[in-house]
């Protein structure tokens, strides 16, 4: 019998999972199902180009795994069993919409060139979460109500459809000072330079930036028309306002929340180590601390820099934690010592637009150092990592050698959920302190 790999997600982690498994392991042996509730490939680092107007190119995921012999199941997580080691998955229907697209009607899923008609049960011996994250709205009222984001590419194509919808003139107001913020806001003032664009920040624009690198931020903003509203609290939004602290209103038509993301509580709900925020518990080698045939990535997992300081939510942490976790499962199935990988940033990229970017070096600590890159020449290095990203996702099979990896023993999982042990499965680093 194979050994069972079941990936939940396929975003830029769990796609990059899949692939890399499918690349390093024999099929003789293995089987990779993705879990998606969405059948195309969403490149959420530019979702906001999506809202502003601008097309953006669709892969399917059957598309994308053709030939990888990893099998794509379009369907929702609605829970996880790691006791009997089975996932619960209902069935999603899908629409052709906006941008050519292949929508769905959640974001979780599975495919396999084929969708799943049918609510049932799907049985792992090796688990990766990357569900990733959704918009936190933090109980602020009328967020959840009237407020749009860009946290998925159905919230997206909900907010250019307003967007679109709106004449010139109009007000956009952008809560949230952090990457997603500023892209958002620069996005739409360049894109839209008939409406009033505004974004209101809970501190400093830029305050983590270096000082030249926050003076080139807020000559984007004037040169783009952005009004900002510093050290400014949004305690509640309204169809046509958001009310800051005190009481003071700010106009906005359109109000685009992106003050933060939340995880998924089914990690919590399946009895996972979590912390406090519903992010999974892992050692360094990304495996759950509480459950070893669970690991995590993205998003969804809580895991400890170089700097030992928790990863934050960001496509960096993904792609850090995606290759720790991926290594470490190949590493133990077939009897190799789990490598370690770096958990180390070493900048930020913004986009200020299409033609403006800043690139932020940082130290091990994270803090900013003084010198920084800007202009059309870091608008296109964020362009190539972002072109990067998506044609990695996109090419599976590249590198893909003539003969995979097989497993240090044969796997003989008991199917009836009692684990039986197999070479290569235990043992590794530690958990970290």
């Amino acid at each position: 019998m194979k050994h069972r790999i079941v990936v939940l997600g396929a975003g830029y982690a769990g796609a990059y999972a899949a692939g890399n498994l499918a690349r390093r392991l024999s099929p003789a042996d293995t089987e990779i199902t993705v879990v998606n509730a969405a059948p195309d490939f969403v490149e959420r680092m530019r979702l906001h180009q999506l809202a502003s107007g601008q097309d953006l190119a669709v892969r399917k995921l059957t598309d994308v795994f053709a030939g990888t012999g990893v099998r794509v199941r379009l369907a929702h997580v609605t829970g996880i069993d790691p006791e009997r080691r089975t996932v619960a998955v209902t069935p999603v229907t899908t629409t052709t919409g906006a941008n050519g697209a292949t929508g769905a009607n959640g974001a979780n899923g599975d495919s396999r060139g084929e969708s799943d008609n049918h609510t049932g049960e799907l049985a792992y011996d090796t688990l990766l979460y990357a569900l990733g994250s959704s918009v936190a709205h933090h109980g602020v009222p009328g967020a959840a109500e009237y407020a749009f984001d860009v946290a998925g590419r159905s919230s997206a194509l909900r907010l250019r459809e307003r967007m679109a919808a709106l004449g010139a003139g109009g007000t956009v107001l952008v809560v949230g000072e952090g990457l997603t913020g500023i892209e958002t806001a620069t996005e739409f003032a360049e894109s839209r330079p008939d409406l009033s664009v505004a974004l209101a920040a809970r501190g400093e624009l830029g305050a983590w930036l270096s000082p030249k690198a926050r003076r080139h931020l807020r000559q984007a903003f004037d040169r783009l028309g952005v009004t900002v509203h510093e050290h400014t609290a949004v305690e509640a939004v309204e169809p046509t306002r958001a009310i800051a602290a005190g009481g003071t209103p700010i106009p906005a038509d359109v109000t685009v929340w992106t003050a933060g993301f939340a995880v998924h509580p089914l990690a919590a709900a399946a009895g996972l180590e979590v912390t406090g925020t519903g992010r999974i518990v892992v050692d360094r080698t990304m495996r759950s601390v509480s459950h070893p045939d669970v690991y995590a990535a993205g998003d969804a997992v809580h895991a400890i820099g170089d700097n030992g300081r928790p990863l934050p939510m960001s496509c960096a942490s993904a792609g850090f934690t995606t290759m720790q976790a991926t290594a470490a499962i190949i590493a133990r199935l077939t009897g190799g010592e789990v490598p370690t990988v770096g958990l180390k940033y070493h900048g930020n990229h913004i986009s200020l637009g299409r033609r403006d970017a800043i690139f932020q070096m940082v130290d091990g600590d994270v803090r900013s150092k003084a010198w920084y890159l800007g202009g059309r020449t870091a608008a296109r290095l964020k362009a190539g990592v972002l072109n990067g990203a998506g044609w990695n996702i996109a090419h599976p099979t590249l590198g893909m050698p003539k003969r995979r990896r097989r497993l240090a023993t044969a796997p003989t999982p008991d199917r009836a959920g009692v684990r039986v042990a197999v070479q290569g499965l235990s043992g590794g680093p530690a958990p970290r302190p």
